[in-house]
């Protein structure tokens, strides 16, 4: 049975929440603030958590940065609707998703269910079920590599069944988005993508992550490729979305 943390302070949702999740099958725990989260998190082992931003004591935000220092378990932001701040700053911090209150439980349950079946790609349990690896929407290049087959575009080097990456045979340090956004362009290099496709191939038809978004993840990817004074493989293409080269 999976294991669901809920860090919200208001009762109401996370009772609602609590109850929804454990008639879906999972094992949920309320954390009301900060500090208690943390100490479920130290304590206990998740397979999800659900963290509101705006909590008393230490915020959310706070509580994401200290997650990430020593684990990688998958994190849903719940926000203020319209607060574009708290989303790309929850992104930058390490958050796997966002989702504005009020939220349709439908859309929370997707969601979770979308970044459950990415921890189990991610953990080497459903592989063939990856969506970024090269197969999106069905279709196949005339070389489409195999799944275990290393990848390689300049100095970089990424081996699907590890789940690693090199830069010059330095290995990197990657989240979960970061990873699979990179096999997502490496799977299709010098072929233009759309912020759409990218969404598709990455995240899936069930994941509700826009456009905005991606930017934020390729930025981070960027910073993690790109050495000082080297021009980004990854390329803006205005208009269009997004296209990864080797560097000339």
């Amino acid at each position: 049975m999976e294991r669901v943390l809920i860090v919200e302070d208001e009762p109401g949702i996370a009772s609602f929440v609590k109850l929804e999740l454990t008639h879906e099958g999972y094992q949920a725990q309320v954390a009301e603030d900060g500090r208690s989260a943390l100490d479920f998190i130290q304590q206990e082992e998740w397979d999800l958590i659900l963290l509101d931003v705006m909590l008393p004591g230490i915020s959310g935000l706070e509580v994401l940065r200290r997650i990430r220092k020593n684990s990688s378990v998958p994190v849903i932001l719940l926000t203020a609707r319209g607060e574009t701040m708290d989303r790309v700053a929850g992104l930058d911090a390490g958050a796997d998703d966002y989702l504005p209150k009020p939220f349709a439980i439908e859309e929370l349950l997707a969601r979770i269910r979308s970044l459950l079946r990415r921890k189990s790609v991610w953990s080497g349990e459903a592989r063939e079920n990856m969506p970024s690896l090269g197969k999106g929407s069905g279709e196949k290049s005339g070389e489409e590599a195999e799944v275990d087959e290393v990848l390689k575009l300049g100095s970089i080097a990424l081996n699907p069944k590890s789940c690693t990456v090199t830069l010059d045979g330095r290995e990197l340090s990657l989240t979960k988005t970061e990873y699979l956004l990179l096999h997502c362009f490496m799977s299709h290099k010098n072929e233009a993508l759309s912020r759409e496709k990218i969404i598709d191939l990455v995240w899936g038809e069930e994941h509700y992550i826009d456009a905005n978004s991606v930017d934020v993840y390729v930025r981070y990817l960027r910073n993690k490729l790109d050495g000082t004074g080297q021009d980004s493989c990854i390329t803006t293409l205005r208009g269009i979305g997004y296209i990864m080269k080797e560097n000339q």
